[in-house]
């Protein structure tokens, strides 16, 4: 079977090298693709046909993507958690340093200085007074968000000598594992901005993280602390910034999500989403994206999916493997096993997953599955999808 990629962005080719020609077609324009590669492209308008299987989003945040409508639909949407997670970190480390030393204002400052050598040196002794800063080892920063991203800022910034804080109530064991022994346990966000100087944030945008960083926070902080914000731009209220910046509180702030209320104001710094625009992150995240749809479109597994839960079931040679998404609700593994026993068929291995409303089940059974019994398992009530893989 060929498989079908539809392309809503500009790929790394490194990434589509991943896809073997022999049995991926890839192109921008295609009809009834098996899957969507895209990278910020908004889904959200999109009428995607039904034989779209599965949504690789090349990057970490999937807002750009209906999760909901797919998973209505049985259809896994996949990201590259931690493919970016070192070009975010170095730019949150610049963050740190631009801050603390008042770097971009100082380079405004000199270039729009003007006369002649002798002019431009009296004017910098004179001037450099204004923009005095101060050093990191020593000072505290929190971190709000413990993924992939989080755990590799707060281990860098320990090992610049800062004290760090960290808070996710949903870092799971494995983040937790890698996470340095130094980097010590805020008790909740308000504790966190209390005990920092500087605070970046690292959580996707959700209802609970929408206005995270709001005027009542900010007056926990200490005087002239950072807020630090390459997540994304609502979960910080900007209003309350500009007023922290504006009554002297909040020293500076940086972020990737630029506008008219912030672009210029002198103590902020806004960039043009650079947070993951590296060319090793866009080929990391590609390699990674191209990979998981290859093993979910070629056997079934799920992993790095934003809406499914993690399945990985080794294969048996001789079997036929039917991959099942439904509702998570009482016997459907029941009604399933009692379908395909129904059938004649033998189960040779079964691996079912659930993730709140949702459940994935994988089963391998011996020979072929025919179409009469794939139509018999849709037509179960809560069966989502069906494919034999």
């Amino acid at each position: 079977m060929t498989f079908k990629i539809l392309t809503l962005n500009n790929i790394s080719v490194r990434g589509l090298e991943r896809l073997p020609r022999d049995r991926y077609e890839v192109a921008s324009e295609i009809g009834h693709p098996h899957a969507v590669l895209v990278r910020s492209a908004d889904m959200h308008a999109l009428e995607l046909p039904a034989s779209v299987l599965a949504i690789g989003r090349a990057g970490a945040g999937t807002n750009n993507i209906p999760v909901k409508a797919m998973s209505a639909r049985g259809v896994p949407v996949f990201n590259a958690p931690g493919a970016n997670a070192n070009a975010v970190k170095e730019l949150v480390l610049a963050s740190l340093f631009l801050a603390a030393r008042n770097i971009c204002q100082a380079w405004g400052f000199v270039k729009d200085l003007e006369g002649d050598d002798h002019a431009l040196e009296i004017a910098v002794e004179k001037g450099k007074k204004k923009f005095v800063g101060g050093e990191l080892p020593g000072r505290t920063l929190g971190v709000i968000g413990l993924g992939a991203i989080g755990v590799e800022v707060a281990n860098a910034a320990h090992g610049l000598g800062m004290k760090v804080l960290g808070y996710d109530p949903q870092i799971t064991v494995q983040r937790a594992w890698q996470l340095s022994s130094g980097v010590e346990q805020a008790l909740s966000v308000d504790d966190l901005f209390a005990r920092a100087d500087a605070v970046t944030v690292h959580t996707p945008l959700v209802d609970a993280t929408r206005g995270l960083v709001n005027a009542a926070r900010l007056k926990l902080m200490r005087q002239g602390g950072t807020i630090i914000n390459f997540a994304r731009g609502p979960i910080v209220e900007e209003a309350a910034v500009l007023a922290a910046l504006d009554a002297g509180h909040l020293g500076s702030y940086i972020c990737d999500f630029p506008s008219n209320a912030i672009k210029g104001h002198p103590r902020v710094i806004a960039l043009p989403h650079l947070g993951a625009s590296t060319n090793e992150a866009e080929e990391n995240c590609a390699v990674m994206v191209a990979d998981t749809l290859r093993e979910f479109l070629e056997n079934g597994t799920v992993r790095h999916s934003v809406n499914f839960p993690e399945a990985q079931l080794p294969r048996i040679a001789g079997t036929s493997r039917i991959a099942i998404a439904n509702a998570n609700v009482p016997n459907m593994v029941g009604q399933i096993s009692s379908t395909l026993a129904l059938a004649s068929l033998n189960i040779a291995d079964l691996l079912n997953k659930s993730r709140g409303e949702l459940a994935y089940t994988l089963i391998d059974v011996d020979g072929s599955v025919p179409d009469a019994v794939v139509n018999s398992l849709r037509a179960i009530a809560g069966v989502l999808n069906v494919r034999v893989v």
